[in-house]
């Protein structure tokens, strides 16, 4: 089959897709370098409040809520920088009304920082001052909302806020006692229960660090890697392309919580690989999709919404990860099953392998030799650990440390030997796979950083956070060493100059970890107005009952509900708003009925189920933006595929909640 080249209006969609996550202006001169240094400024102050640095030097400590509000004024600041008002709006130059939303909002965002002490002296007793402040600031956040997500959380959070103000008007059950207007304000803009309540505080506190450290790891090369390792190992299998699409979807799920993100950077060379080897331009497009989705469930940078199941479930983030990586894994070998399905009916065959052949048996020895040396050094290293921490006292971090540092160092040494990975470019036919040694053995550097993240989740058990921010440094210090690192083992040293790349390298990696946060910063402060109203007014439990009532009492059928539901929302909502809005009204009312019903269901188990079928809702038909994204890639009409993607991640929807961490929702 002749492949379909990305050009074109094509390629302006995919681009106009591709910025859903950073904004669709393209600013030029000082406006430009101050949204490039505001996006790095936010990225370095959240590196700064998650480091121990504060408390060592005495100065810098900002408490949880002055936190929230200085993270809040980055994210509205650079919405309304990044986002234009329409679509007929200059891309080029910001108009003056925009830089006025921008600076006025930054301050009514930040205005519980600059008056923290005063508020704290009159908790729920709004002076005008306070009032004014804190309407501008809503107004101001639903317009930036509609900006950066579209409408329809803009419209569900305007909904509830009336609601609040109407109830004693509305009819039957949804009636309710009502909220003064400076209630309401003082609720949602001045205390920790609206806008800047949880779902904000684990934007702040956790998202922030993982988005920036995948950006990092992103910038540094790893995605490439990963792509490159799947295709040289799975690629001449038959669909091998669809297969190597699926686990290099996996691999970047791996660093990258955002679905649309996932399906650009491995879309552009996966699709129309599978085109060459017989795909449809659909299917190609809906394997894509599916297997990018599924990437928000890959432990350990999951998607925004795994971070707030820490607080929401009350259990540590280590405890989040166990319980979905089986989900996880389950349901992309599921999606293998799928593809190989689709390739023996079309009778595919795989493209032709790098690799020298080799009999089956010295395969299957060498897969067994280096598993079992890997557990034999994993498991050196975690004994050898545990026993230098006591003899060592307070100096083994700093010999751990080193440690890292001279196998990271040794890991490059040893990838120079071997030939560098190169960006393809996506619309070149390929005619022979990578060989699969050399392409593992030039970037084991890039494991490392994500090995570190484990280690201190796992084995330390840091907070996530703290996690995040030891991995973060790490990678930044990759990023500036590995160039001059490299080209000296390779003999053809350019100190300085490789140094300066690596700085540009980690400067735009502080831009797009900030740009890819404008987004979740704004969903989970507006998801905040929804949490709480729903606090305020009680309207949750009508909710409850009203689902109660239509399940019958049936649990089964109540999670049937769930999905539907989750998906109906999914469809306008970003992945993390929908999860806070649906895990709010319904998680309760299951594990409630479930107890009714004499079955122990885990709060954990509700929380996945919402959670996973928020995220199948950006294959959705008509409008999953992950569908058009891959559609744009292969030039097929995107609600076929995101029909057909949504197809396909129906039949893995089941398994993954068969595992052993839900137990009784199956």
């Amino acid at each position: 089959m002749t492949d379909t080249k990305t050009s074109g209006p094509d390629q302006a969609k995919l681009e106009e897709l591709a910025a859903t996550d950073t904004g669709g202006r393209k600013l030029t001169g000082l406006p430009n370098r101050l949204l490039l240094g505001v996006a790095a400024a936010w990225s370095l102050f959240q590196l700064w409040i998650a480091s121990p640095l504060p408390f060592v030097f005495g100065f810098g400590v900002f408490s949880a809520t002055e936190a929230r509000s200085i993270h809040l004024a980055f994210a509205i600041f650079l919405a309304f920088m990044a986002y234009p008002a329409f679509k007929r709006s200059p891309r080029e130059r910001m108009p003056l009304p925009d830089w006025a939303m921008a600076l006025v909002g930054a301050f009514c965002a930040s205005y519980l920082y600059f008056f923290y002490d005063q508020l704290a002296q009159r908790p729920g007793a709004p002076i005008l001052q306070d009032v004014i402040v804190g309407v501008i600031g809503i107004v101001l956040l639903l317009e930036a909302c509609r900006r950066s997500l579209g409408p329809p959380l803009t419209i569900i959070a305007l909904i509830f806020l009336i609601y609040s103000l109407a109830g004693p008007y509305m009819p039957g059950i949804l009636a309710h006692r009502g909220v003064s207007f400076s209630g309401l304000v003082n609720h949602q803009w001045l205390t920790t229960q609206g806008v800047f309540g949880i779902a904000l505080g684990v934007s702040t506190s956790f998202v922030f660090l993982f988005v920036l450290f995948g950006a990092l790891l992103d910038k540094a090369g790893a995605g490439n890697y990963f792509i490159k390792v799947a295709f040289s190992l799975l690629g001449h299998y038959r669909g091998g392309p669809a297969k190597a699409a699926v686990v290099s979807s996996g691999l970047t799920g791996l660093i990258s919580g955002s679905s649309i993100a996932n399906t650009v950077t491995t879309g552009t060379f996966t699709i129309p690989m599978m085109k060459r080897v017989g795909f449809s331009a659909t299917k190609a497009g809906a394997v894509e999709v599916s297997s990018s989705v599924n990437g928000q469930i890959m432990p350990p940078v999951m998607g925004a919404a795994a971070f707030l199941m820490v607080e929401y479930v009350g259990i540590p983030y280590i405890e989040v990860i166990k319980h979905a990586f089986v989900p996880a894994v389950i349901s992309y070998i599921a999606l293998l099953y799928i593809v190989h399905l689709e390739a023996l009916k079309a009778g595919m065959q795989g493209l032709p392998s790098g690799n020298p052949q080799r009999p089956w048996l010295n395969k299957i020895l060498g897969f067994l030799t280096g598993l079992v040396g890997v557990m034999l050094l994993a498991a050196a290293v975690y004994y050898g650990i545990g026993w230098l921490k006591p003899v060592l006292g307070e100096s083994a971090s700093w010999v751990i440390g080193a440690g890292v540092i001279a196998i990271y160092v040794l890991l490059l040494k040893l990838g120079s030997h071997y030939p560098e990975l190169e960006v393809d470019d996506p619309n070149q036919e390929i005619t022979q796979l990578p060989r699969t040694k050399p392409t593992v053995m030039v970037g084991l550097h890039y494991l490392l950083p994500v090995i570190v993240l484990v280690w201190c989740l796992m084995v330390e058990r840091l907070s996530p956070g703290l996690s995040a921010f030891w991995a973060t440094a790490f990678m930044i210090f990759i990023i500036l060493t590995q160039r001059p690192l490299d080209a000296l083992f390779r003999g053809r040293s350019d100190f300085a100059g490789d140094l300066k790349r690596g700085g540009c390298d980690l400067w735009e990696g502080l831009i797009d970890g900030a740009r890819n946060m404008i987004g979740i910063g704004i969903a989970t402060a507006t998801a905040g107005i929804i949490v709480g109203a729903v606090a305020q007014t009680g309207v949750g439990l009508v909710l409850a009952d009203l689902v109660e009532t239509l399940s019958m009492g049936n649990l089964l059928l109540m999670l049937l509900l769930t999905a539907v539901l989750s998906l109906i929302l999914g469809m306008g909502l970003p992945t993390t708003a929908n999860y806070i809005v649906v895990s709010a009204l319904l998680a309760p009312v299951i594990v409630q009925l479930g107890e009714q019903n004499g079955l122990i269901v885990p709060l954990i188990a509700v929380h996945l189920f919402v959670f996973y079928f928020g995220i199948m809702a950006d294959v959705t038909p008509p409008v999953g933006l992950a569908s058009f994204a891959a559609a744009a890639i292969s030039g097929a009409d995107p609600i076929r595929t995101g029909f057909q993607a949504f197809y396909y991640s129906l039949r893995t929807a089941a398994l993954p909640f068969c595992s052993s961490s839900t137990p009784t929702c199956c």
